[in-house]
């Protein structure tokens, strides 16, 4: 049985193939020879799952796509400190080849400019880097992205290097102002030989869902680049990835992209998915025609806008009692048993943090419903529904933890899976930290207590 996921994906391509406008790059010639019929769309998902219709398998060009992901390999190897200093981070609102640079600074406007793409390419592997050294870092990256062994076109490169004058100039003027010390010429072949290589839509797609998934490839599984670099790299794809187009395509599609003249587009929606179109023809901001349309039908189709606030953050907090006898206690007690549900960011842990506040205090008469555990011994946190703990709700959680400590509460967490990773002061605290409700029972109240039931909190 066919996907409907994959379905649809058919139908957008059938949707978009009537539009004729738009041309091949043909100040390449092997872009010009390009065949404008081909058409192709693939969506990975953050698990590894890919979907493809029309001509996945056709390769071409990364061209200006490759931008966005040596500028994540510049970051990681001299930091994002010298980057910053050589590369900013503003849209231009000029064309890709534009010969400009920040007044004061000399720095290129962005990375996602040919400028600052230059300037990127010449910090990888350090500043004292051969050609070679650089050349191998790249592909191995962009390799591990997609994957698979990706090799540069040899056809492309020698096209595009005999017409390179207008990125020689750039070259030597970057040169000129202190932002790249080595040869202009090299770091010019360099970056047409980052730009040459060739990928499919698969391919892209999966490059793409590795910028989702936090950096970690989520086919192979394996980490390509640190979670901080991913977050710089969306940013300046959000802001910059569509050269000047990239105002309309926020308020149109709302997913941090990068496209190339090859007619490549991907798309990355952090959390969720990679996405990745291929058509030829272009408009006259050098992205493609059908392309674009193609992405503006899946993010209104499936709703991918990353500014669609359709569903607010709620309910990631569970309440549940188990009540106590035995030990210490001369009669039945009940605890509150908090558990977090799913991937809890700082809304999570907010809700979390204002629900123990407002069940463990003194009961108000203007909030019915408060004050029901006023009286509770200890307090239980279960993170067996916890797919993953923000490091700021890490901070909120702990903080919470410390004002019950204050008020001389048993703290027992629940926590099969090691989500939460106590501060320094906190080990040294009497917590207990177990695998089920079973074992965090015996727990609660101390020696000889023991758990008579479980229920639903109200």
């Amino acid at each position: 049985m066919k996907s409907p996921i994959t379905e649809h994906l058919e139908r957008v391509l059938e949707l978009t193939r009537p539009v004729e406008s738009g041309h091949v790059a043909d100040y390449i010639d092997v872009l010009a020879q390009a065949d404008d019929t081909k058409m192709a769309v693939a969506l990975a998902t953050v698990d590894g799952f890919v979907y493809s219709a029309g001509d996945d398998k056709v390769e071409f060009s990364m061209q200006s796509i490759s931008k966005a992901f040596v500028y994540a390999m510049a970051i990681e190897d001299v930091g994002m400190a010298c980057v910053l200093e050589k590369v900013g981070v503003e849209p231009s609102g000029d064309a890709f080849n534009q010969l400009s640079l920040q007044r004061n600074t000399n720095r290129p406007m962005n990375p996602m400019i040919n400028a600052g793409a230059l300037a990127s390419h010449s910090l990888v592997c350090g500043t004292e880097a051969t050609e070679q050294q650089r050349e191998e870092r790249i592909i191995a990256t962009l390799s591990d992205l997609a994957g698979r062994r990706l090799s540069v076109d040899e056809a492309v490169f020698h096209a595009e290097l005999k017409d390179a004058d207008r990125n020689m100039g750039l070259a030597y003027m970057l040169k000129a102002a202190g932002i790249i010390t080595g040869d202009p010429r090299a770091i010019v072949r360099g970056y047409i030989r980052q730009c040459s290589v060739n990928v499919n839509v698969h391919d892209l797609a999966i490059m793409a869902a590795t910028l989702s998934n936090a950096g970690i490839n989520p086919v192979t599984g394996k980490r390509v680049m640190p979670q901080e670099t991913v977050r710089q790299v969306l940013s300046v794809m959000t802001t910059c990835g569509m050269y000047d187009a990239a105002g309309d395509w926020v308020s149109r599609v709302g997913i941090p992209a990068k496209s190339g003249v090859a007619g490549g587009i991907i798309g990355a929606l952090p959390g969720q998915m990679g996405l990745a179109v291929f058509s030829p023809k272009l408009d006259g901001r050098g992205n493609s025609v059908r392309g674009v349309l193609m992405c503006e039908k899946l993010s209104s189709d499936m709703g991918l806008h990353m500014m669609d606030i359709r569903h607010v953050a709620r309910a990631t907090v569970h309440t549940r009692t188990v009540t106590i006898a035995g030990g210490a206690h001369a009669c039945e007690q009940k605890v509150p048993i908090f558990g977090l549900r799913g991937a809890v960011r700082f809304a999570g842990a907010e809700r979390l943090t204002r629900t123990v506040l407002r069940e463990l205090s003194p009961a108000d008469k203007d909030d019915p419903g408060s004050g029901r555990y006023a009286g509770a011994c200890a307090v239980v946190f279960s993170f067996t529904e916890t797919y993953s703990l923000h490091s700021v709700a890490q901070r909120v959680i702990q903080e919470t933890i410390r004002h019950l400590f204050a008020l001389s509460r048993n703290v027992v967490l629940i926590d099969p899976n090691h989500l939460l990773t106590l501060e320094e002061d906190l080990r040294d605290r009497p917590i207990t930290v177990v695998n089920d409700d079973e074992e965090a029972s015996l727990h609660i109240g101390g020696t000889g207590c023991h758990p008579v039931s479980y229920g639903e909190g109200l």
